[in-house]
């Protein structure tokens, strides 16, 4: 258990820190990258410096207010992602999006090149980095990425396809609104963020972990804590020493990779991880959902120690 605490406490405070990487990441491609160009973000940032934009070119505000719209638009979307997503996920996106706000209201507005495709590409890059990492570690940035995660859950459409698909609204009023030349560049930049995501944050490729372990009971148990996923227990043996182990394979989805690992690692820090590509599975994959409600029911997968050193190896 102390081990298991201690995980726990790990992986919390370096989630802290890529919220930290990833508000910086967006905050900068924000502020010098996309505003000075007027070429929108996407999602409840976008949205947020569309208000903006109106507000100054009403004469009502002399300042960028982006990062305070950012963060109102966020506190629905933020309850939405409680209710739907799990509290983890929607805690830590909530404190990506607050710490966006805050880097955008403090960092000035400054261009770093007077090109305004190079302003698209880069913004839209460092934007897209920012995402992708914050996705990876299972949260998001906030806004539209909760509900491109929720649609995401129910159509299995990537995040980057759906994130794009909820922008155009944003596209046309930049265009209406702004000019068209804005929305030109706001299009490219969205689709180089869609990409760089797509890239970083590969929810629907499968793999498998083939890990080698000296505690299969606790390697296990800290697994199924974290996913609902069939383990099949190998008998093996060290090729060098010759001392007796287990293997341990297990097929899951790379949005999943980093929890396995982190769960494996935090009870035999001497274990051995391969990960190999997966081209197909066939027979039952649950979905996050399914697991949730198999969860919810208690049926999860069991590891009996008995049958292992037994040589019955069952594969739930």
């Amino acid at each position: 258990m102390a081990k298991i605490t201690a995980y726990h406490y790990h992986d919390t405070l370096e989630k802290i820190g890529v919220a930290a990487a990833s508000g910086l990441i967006t905050a900068i491609a924000l502020n010098f990258f996309l505003t000075p160009a007027k070429v929108f973000q996407s999602g409840a940032t976008g949205i947020a410096q569309l208000l903006s934009l109106f507000l100054q070119g009403q004469g009502i505000a002399h300042t960028d207010l982006t990062g305070w719209f950012n963060l109102l638009l966020n506190i629905p979307l933020a309850i939405l992602g409680w209710k739907t997503l799990g509290k983890s996920f929607t805690a830590f996106s909530f404190l990506n999006s607050v710490l966006i706000s805050a880097l955008a209201i403090i960092l000035p507005v400054h261009a770093l090149s007077g090109n305004p495709l190079m302003n698209a590409i880069f913004g839209g890059v460092l934007t897209g980095a920012g995402v992708g990492i914050a996705l990876r570690y299972g949260f998001s940035t906030g806004g539209m990425d909760i509900l491109s995660m929720y649609l995401s859950k129910h159509t299995r459409r990537t995040i980057g396809v759906l994130m794009f698909v909820i922008n155009f609204g944003i596209i046309m009023v930049a265009g209406f609104g702004i000019g068209w030349e804005s929305a030109l560049y706001t299009i490219i930049s969205i689709y180089c963020m869609t990409r760089v995501v797509d890239t970083i944050h590969t929810s629907n490729q499968k793999v498998t972990a083939m890990i080698v372990t000296t505690d299969p009971d606790g390697v296990i148990a800290a697994i199924t804590e974290k996913m609902v996923r069939g383990i099949t227990a190998l008998p093996s043996r060290g090729g060098f020493l010759g001392k007796p182990n287990t293997t341990l394979m297990i097929v899951i989805t790379r949005y999943e990779l980093y929890d396995l690992t982190q769960a494996t690692l935090g009870v035999d820090k001497g274990a051995f991880i391969d990960i190999l590509n997966t081209v197909d599975v066939a027979g039952e994959f649950l979905t996050s959902d399914q697991q949730t409600i198999k969860r919810a029911l208690g049926l999860k997968p069991s590891f009996n120690k008995e049958q292992h050193n037994a040589g019955q190896l069952p594969h739930e």
